[in-house]
């Protein structure tokens, strides 16, 4: 039996891969993209949270904010050991994405404006990552499959948290819930095209699916988020904003709108409202913190 044979043994019968086994290239590059992209969001989408911190409205809100904040860049380091597995190491990932050759979820590149948009990241952002994770739990790769384990549980209560602000706003004064309902606008459709675009028009799906990197859809892991949270807007009263939302009885299941994939592919490309800000805000904290960096090897290389 031939290693690619063996290879996909293991991937039917539900083994997972590690580090020191034999793996495709193709497997391997595409692992170190896609392991990336993800450490490089948990980093990114540190930033537009941070951006609220000492504008939280009640001390409540920024301990709260402060914890989930500290998750994210642990969710970050986790994910760089967890890819540097594959053959490379976490200064080739951050100069990959410094230098934009890297890419990181598009919903990180709108713009925070107000306390509502908190919840909206937290309500619909953490917990469209949640659908997504949850599955990749089963990822056929282990170093992933066990980083998700532990980010699972703490994202979950990223989502709460959010939903609980929306929640707030939602039944607190007409102004308070105008503003959360204009941040449900914002960030229904980015949030929704987070899963990425549909299976037919991705490239990397149908190896990723193969291997078992993926073991569901994008449009499968998207209808089920959709499923989900219209429900939990009913409740709150908020509407989601789209007119084409519907149920359908045969499907059991809701039926939606066209999504502005011009628009997707603009801001993966660059070209959205803080694209440049989000890289440029990255590469000065990352000099920044050289010293610190330097500071922590010496000491471990000391006591060692």
């Amino acid at each position: 039996m031939s290693d690619l044979d063996k290879f996909l043994e293991k991937i039917k019968n539900n083994v997972k891969i590690e580090p020191k086994d034999w793996m495709p290239d193709g497997y391997r590059k595409h692992l170190q993209r896609q392991m990336s992209q993800h450490a490089h969001s948990e980093i990114i989408g540190m930033q537009p949270e941070g951006n609220w911190i000492t504008r939280a409205p009640s001390l409540r809100a920024k301990v709260i904010l402060l914890a989930k904040i500290q998750d994210e860049a642990g969710h970050g380091q986790y994910l760089y050991s967890a890819a540097e597995t594959l053959g490379k190491s976490r200064d080739e990932y951050i100069h990959e994405l410094q230098t934009r050759k890297a890419k990181y979820s598009s919903i990180f590149n709108y713009p925070t404006l107000t306390w509502a948009d908190m919840g909206a990241v937290g309500w619909l952002v953490d917990g469209a990552a949640i659908v997504n994770q949850v599955s990749l739990q089963k990822t056929s790769y282990g170093p992933y499959s066990r980083a998700m384990v532990r980010i699972c549980k703490e994202e979950s209560f990223h989502q709460r948290q959010g939903y609980e602000i929306m929640s707030q706003m939602a039944f607190g004064t007409a102004e308070q819930k105008e503003m959360a309902q204009d941040a449900l606008n914002r960030f229904w459709w980015p949030s929704i095209m987070m899963f990425g675009p549909h299976d037919a028009d991705s490239a990397r799906s149908g190896d990723a699916m193969k291997w078992g990197i993926k073991v569901e859809s994008n449009d499968e892991l998207r209808q089920r988020f959709i499923d989900k949270t219209v429900q939990q807007a009913e409740i709150i009263g908020l509407t989601i904003p789209d007119p084409d939302l519907k149920w359908n009885e045969e499907k059991g299941s809701y039926d939606f709108g066209k999504m502005d994939w011009d628009e997707f592919w603009q801001v993966v490309k660059g070209n959205g409202p803080c694209n440049d800000q989000r890289i440029n805000h990255h590469i000065k904290a990352h000099e920044e913190g050289t010293w610190v960096r330097e500071a922590a090897i010496a000491y471990a290389k000391k006591n060692n």
